[in-house]
């Protein structure tokens, strides 16, 4: 059950995608105010100071060594997650572009370090804007993130495929890569926020969320072209929303990557790959 914090909440923020859905419900019918963006942006502004408490790319906990993940829910996969995933339009050892989804920084850099470390080969980055779709670049392999994944008008489905020779899912090839879960998003908050009343709150709406995935996917799944049962197969079966001990072992993995990649201090979907501060336009 849910309990009121006993002090107002911190300012919380929550990637706005179909796949966020069971880890915030009920919140706002407790008077929990949360706001949604890109992945990508919620990092910033928590970056900012804008936001006290947000569910961030996981590789932005790598970035900035100060912030504590607080809460065991999660976005994560054990295997194939749907919503992630790259296209490509040459073999993969012979990719040299690759266009990044602008809401993406986990994603990002796991598609660069798989093509790294399984082909040996380091694309050119070039940024998809969000509003874009597969047909409106012509880089060698493409990265869509969340609702675009998914298709349906987004500009991934089978008509804008057909130029792509392969499709990667990305939760699939990390876990058979690696034997490993794999996490995109954790809750995170900045130095000096007190949490201890948050905490509990979102673990309890993530629990509240996967006990009630039919009637999440009944309300959400006409707004994202789904039928209910596709709705429901994605939640249920594609992602996977506890951080326990196998997910801590490919985070730190992950790192690890991220490290030796040289990508700590980066940001993948910028063009130039530098990681903008929060004082930079």
């Amino acid at each position: 059950m849910f309990s009121h914090p006993p002090f107002p909440p911190p300012r919380i923020g929550a990637v706005r995608y179909l796949n966020t859905k069971p880890l915030v419900h009920g919140l706002a019918a407790r008077g929990i105010g949360v706001r949604y963006d890109l992945p990508s942006r919620l990092a910033d502004q928590i970056a900012a100071g804008q936001l006290d408490v947000a569910l961030i790319p996981v590789v932005e906990t790598f970035r900035q060594a100060d912030y504590r993940i607080v809460s065991d829910a999660c976005i994560g996969c054990r295997g194939p997650v749907m919503s992630v995933k790259v296209f490509f339009r040459t073999p993969p050892d012979r990719v040299t572009t690759l266009a990044i989804d602008e809401g993406s920084r986990t994603s990002a850099a796991l598609a660069r370090i798989l093509l790294a470390e399984r082909f040996g080969v380091r694309p050119r980055i070039e940024p998809l804007p969000i509003e874009a779709g597969l047909g409106d670049t012509r880089a060698d392999a493409v990265l869509l993130i969340g609702d675009r994944a998914l298709d349906r008008g987004t500009g991934a489905g089978p008509a804008a495929a057909r130029s792509f020779q392969l499709a990667w899912d990305l939760g699939d090839e990390w876990c058979r890569w690696t034997g490993l879960p794999f996490v995109f998003a954790v809750w995170a908050a900045r130095p000096g926020i007190d949490t201890r009343a948050t905490e509990p709150l979102l673990n309890a709406a993530r629990d509240s969320g996967r006990a009630n995935l039919a009637a999440i996917a009944a309300a959400e799944a006409a707004a994202h072209g789904l039928t209910v049962p596709q709705c429901l197969g994605y939640l249920r079966d594609n992602l996977h929303y506890e951080l326990g001990p196998r997910e801590r072992e490919a985070i730190s993995r992950f790192r690890d990557l991220v490290a030796k990649m040289g990508l700590l201090g980066e940001s993948p979907a910028s063009p130039g790959g530098r990681l903008r501060t929060a004082t930079a336009s």
